[in-house]
């Protein structure tokens, strides 16, 4: 299964490269007004596709037994939700200064408002043995309030830049994401069993349908004669977002792991994963949505496409370390406990 999994996300990261080079080669298929229609195929139907096939594929109904750790939850979501993005914010503030450009910057702001994916996090943190049962739980419970604060956070630091009116983005989110979504769990309760039974490849349906609108995203730019890319800024954000990566994975380590934290190894290894993941399967369709229209979309999207790759490649490099840490620091609370038993006996 996991093999499989490697295998599906590997194909996808080709498939983003064939999307963005296919709508260089032949930009004018995927403009709007073009014969893919992307104004109505992907501003609506794609996107509701994504999200109704989300609403299929939560399993909520696991989640009631990982619902009595709120202070994890808590933890989790706050870091994610409001933590990263305030802090990403701070950091843009000194690298304005600087000449990256700024269609880029504001790109990295909008990983950082991001909710956590549904699979990645949950994989790693299988992968490692950790709290699945939580990463579960807060991937699922971030996508839902990512849903809402995601677009707010979007308006708030960066303003919608988009000819589409507020009132107008909430209402397409409502019908393209809120709606689908709930019509996709409220399906999955009457065919919970078929599901389970056959296990439709709903990540492999998802990452089609995102590479459509990631064609189209970058159709619109290749059309555009005005935008330029230089090599300078993107290798620069590469190494930003490497590093942002690598520093918020350290610092929710510190965090969980302090005395008194209330924390075991387990749940450290779920807060690592679910605190610092980003969801591209949510955010491309989002952006699409908030930033509807604007000649820099693409631009705002390169971060979120380079975050998405480096999340998963970096957290599989680390596992083993992750594993070995948490075996060990397993076995030094077990003997310690061990110990007090003991004493408490003598």
């Amino acid at each position: 299964m996991r093999l499989l999994e490697r295998m599906r996300k590997e194909w996808f990261m080709m498939g983003i490269v064939l999307a963005i080079a296919g709508a260089k080669l032949e930009p004018s298929i995927g403009v709007n007004g073009g014969p893919l229609k992307p104004e109505i195929t992907v501003s609506y139907i794609a996107v509701a596709t994504i999200f109704f096939n989300s609403g299929l594929s939560l399993k909520t109904e696991e989640l009631t037994s990982a619902l009595v750790h709120i202070k994890l939850h808590l933890f989790i979501q706050i870091f994610t939700l409001a933590f990263f993005p305030a802090t990403i914010w701070l950091f843009l503030q000194l690298l304005s200064i600087t000449p990256i450009n700024e269609w880029l910057l504001k790109g990295l702001q909008t990983v950082g408002c991001m909710p956590p994916p549904v699979s990645s996090a949950v994989i790693l943190t299988k992968a490692v043995g950790g709290n699945e049962a939580a990463a579960i739980f807060n991937s699922a419970f971030g996508s839902f309030l990512g849903i809402v604060i995601t677009p707010l956070l979007l308006l708030l630091f960066l303003g919608s830049s988009s000819s589409v009116p507020f009132t107008s983005i909430f209402s397409q989110l409502f019908m393209t994401v809120v709606v689908p979504l709930i019509i996709g769990q409220i399906v999955r309760r009457y065919i919970k069993d078929w599901l389970e039974r056959k296990k439709p490849p709903f990540g492999a349906i998802s990452s089609s349908v995102l590479l459509m609108i990631i064609y189209t995203t970058f159709c619109d730019t290749f059309s555009n004669p005005n935008i330029d890319l230089d090599k300078f800024s993107l290798i620069l954000i590469l190494f930003i977002i490497f590093s942002i990566q690598l520093s918020f994975m350290l610092l929710t380590f510190l965090f969980s792991t302090r005395n008194n934290s209330g924390f075991t190894p387990a749940d450290t290894v779920a807060i690592i994963f679910c605190s610092t993941h980003k969801s591209l399967t949510l955010g491309i369709p989002m952006l699409k949505i908030v930033f509807a229209g604007h000649e820099h979309l693409s631009l705002i999207s390169v971060p979120l496409l380079i975050y998405h790759p480096v999340q998963i490649l970096l957290g599989s490099v680390l596992v083993p370390t992750i594993k070995s840490w948490m075996v060990s620091r397993q076995k030094i609370l077990s003997s310690s406990e061990h110990h007090v038993v003991l004493s408490y006996r003598e």
